[in-house]
């Protein structure tokens, strides 16, 4: 076995090394998710906890570590009796891998012996071994949907249940959750997001002399880990001491009632969803009290719980920036120090020059916008609009960035036909969990059993097999396996217009709240998503395909519009991209997503130029969807003939939207 890297070695990242330190004295305040930067050293810190944690107490010979003061009643491996014999152990920090299989997480059971002899032959999983202890899942964004569901049960239920076919195997899963996360590639599920009780955010110090000292520290340890690690062997016992001292003192510190009405009313103030958040800052303000040796929480001790268990709470969706606004934390609780139950009401405005309050900010004038806009600035955000370049002209006018309308639930796009990617919510596919539709042979290790085609293919055969009893005498070439349709995640590729057509007629802000819309719903979808813009003198890819919809919102953003409109180029462009994608990832489709107005400028015969490059993708089988921009009284189509030469479908901007009376839900293109 390795040795670790020491806890008390890591240099600065003192909320990090808080949060885990908090968990260690108090497990009920329920995990951390760390995130950050790469190599900002989030895995070390965790694995360097291990070591920290106290020795647990487990019955002897027990797979499921039941505790022999109390233990589990319907343990796979019980009935242990009353005064088991116990054994100690070190407390387990047990990984998740990211590609681990179901039967990886929760256990496997052998459904051939369970039909043909009754037993229930369980091999403990993951969830198991990591019961009373941790359960680390490095890079947890990344996880498949499934297995996130799998985390979610367990964590709620504190067991975890295995069942195949009315054979069901249930066992304990209580564990302290550690994830980590670099927020570039994506983001988590609501849902599980709300299952960690703490989140931190590191990054690595920009200061050198403390860069150094981790350079210097880190080679070191490379150089002999256990000679290092016997350097900070007083230190890490010193800190072992401290955290079971602050344990038995954690039942004594009081939490008065000022101080839950702090952690109430900062809860309300920032919004946060259900009751978890005011729960969890609770146990980590008497935490706090118990690593700092007092028996009383304090004010400091409310507002450091908040900072740590309130940022990835307060997010209303995911593309808002996480964070809180400390100067509004240490308001809410001045105004709820010592328990004041009715703070005083805001003070009445004072009236403007005409003596009606002159505006929200009391005020004779408009106020600044929150996105920065002058006040006496079109509220549509077109204020830097400006026409297409004329011929000659030369390089394209540059315009600062439009912001966005505000973003809408989108209608669903799809790409037809049958696919096997990674399990998401987009398009239908073969996968592990969903609707069944059929049977086959299992190919490898059996998956979900198909009890009504098994006991078919088994039953011409007892006779000859001398069954006796009232079982069934199953063989290994009677199983089937359900084969299952569910939904698959694609590569959402956008190719979006930035040229002077779109901006000239003041439809930027429109097209790109449509846009944001879809990297909304390429978020919950769990897709992965490209971002294409064209302009000027070509096309640019600005956000390589990731499962971040956050950097592609921000690209979206600060996206710079004006001159010609090389609508060839982007689709050219869109033609590489998806070319290199399928070598890396066969399996994902794509969706292409073009938002124009069909227009094409720039060059010796633009338009038959674009239409070659779209019927180049159409060859492809690429599905594609057009995004119509263009407006006013007359019309040209060109929007709907580029979606005819990609063999895909055009719709309006309204039509995009989820309460539009149009339906959009139709195929792409005929499967085949």
């Amino acid at each position: 076995m390795s040795t670790p890297y020491p806890f008390t070695a890591i240099v600065g990242m003192e909320d990090l090394r808080l949060a885990l330190l908090l968990n260690a004295v108090s497990p009920a305040v329920g995990g951390v998710l760390v995130r950050g930067e790469k190599g900002t050293a989030k895995s070390t810190a965790v694995r360097a906890l291990a070591a920290l944690m106290p020795r647990v107490d487990v019955v002897a010979g027990c797979r499921f570590s039941c505790d022999p003061g109390a233990p589990d009643p319907a343990c796979p491996d019980g009935p242990h009796p009353s005064g088991a014999e116990p054994a100690s152990r070190p407390a387990r920090m047990v990984e998740l891998p990211v590609g681990a299989s179901e039967d990886r997480l929760v256990g496997a059971l052998d459904i051939e012996r369970a039909l043909a002899e009754g037993v229930k032959a369980f091999e403990p999983g993951l969830l198991a071994d990591a019961h009373r202890g941790v359960l680390y899942v490095d890079e947890v964004n990344l996880l498949h949907d499934h297995l996130v569901d799998l985390l979610l049960d367990a964590a709620a239920m504190g067991a975890s249940y295995v069942e195949r076919e009315g054979v069901s195997v249930r066992h304990a899963a209580r564990f302290l959750l550690v994830g980590t996360m670099n927020p570039e590639e994506g983001e988590l599920r609501p849902q599980l997001l709300d299952r960690f009780g703490l989140t931190v955010e590191v990054r690595a110090s920009r200061e050198t002399d403390e860069r150094v000292e981790v350079v210097r520290r880190r080679l070191a340890y490379d150089e002999d880990p256990a000679a290092f690690a016997a350097k900070w062997e007083a230190e890490e016992g010193s800190l072992r001491a401290r955290i079971a001292a602050a344990r038995a003192l954690l039942p004594s510190v009081r939490l008065e009632d000022g101080s839950l009405r702090q952690i109430a009313a900062t809860c309300a103030a920032f919004e946060v969803d259900g009751m978890r958040a005011d729960i969890v800052m609770a146990r980590t303000a008497t935490a706090l009290a118990a690593w700092a040796g007092r028996t009383e929480v304090t004010d400091a001790d409310v507002r450091q719980a908040a900072l740590l268990a309130l940022p990835h709470r307060r997010r209303r969706n995911p593309f808002d920036a996480p964070g809180m606004d400390e100067d509004k934390l240490d308001e809410t609780l001045e105004q709820h120090r010592g328990g004041d139950q009715d703070p005083d009401p805001d003070p009445e405005p004072d009236p403007g020059p005409d003596g009606d309050g002159g505006g929200p900010d009391g005020g004779g004038r408009r106020p600044q916008a929150d996105d920065g806009t002058p006040p006496d600035a079109p509220a549509d955000g077109t204020a830097n609009d400006a026409p297409d370049s004329t011929p000659g002209a030369g390089a394209p006018r540059e315009q600062a960035a439009v912001p966005s309308a505000e973003p809408f639930t989108a209608r669903a796009l799809t790409v037809p036909g049958l696919g096997e990617g990674a399990a998401g919510r987009r398009s239908r596919a073969r996968t592990a969990h969903g609707r069944t539709t059929g049977a086959r042979r299992p190919q490898g290790t059996l998956g979900k059993l198909h009890l009504a085609a098994t006991v078919q293919a088994a039953a011409p055969h007892q006779r000859d097999r001398g069954r006796g009893g009232p079982g069934l005498v199953i063989r290994r070439d009677d199983l089937r396996e359900a084969v299952r349709e569910g939904r698959e995640g694609n590569l959402v590729l956008f190719v979006v217009d930035a040229s002077g057509s779109m901006a000239a007629r003041r439809r930027m802000g429109a097209v790109k709240g449509a846009v944001l819309s879809l990297l909304l719903d390429a978020y919950q979808r769990r897709d992965k998503v490209g971002l294409i813009t064209f302009r000027g003198a070509g096309a640019e890819l600005a956000l390589p395909p990731t499962s971040s919809v956050d950097a592609g919102a921000a690209r979206l953003e600060k996206l710079p519009t004006g001159g010609r409109t090389p609508l060839a180029a982007g689709l050219l462009k869109a033609h590489e991209v998806l070319r290199v994608e399928r070598l890396r990832d066969a399996s994902r489709r794509p969706l292409l997503v073009v938002v124009t107005d069909g227009r094409a400028t720039g060059g010796p015969e633009p338009l038959p130029l674009a239409s070659r490059a779209a019927r180049l993708l159409a060859a492809g089988g690429v599905a594609s969807v057009v995004v119509d921009c263009e407006t006013g009284p007359v019309r040209l189509g060109l929007a709907g003939v580029l979606a005819r030469e990609l063999r895909g479908t055009a719709v309006t901007l309204d039509e995009l939207r989820a309460d539009s009376v149009a339906a959009l839900v139709r195929d792409v293109r005929r499967a085949a």
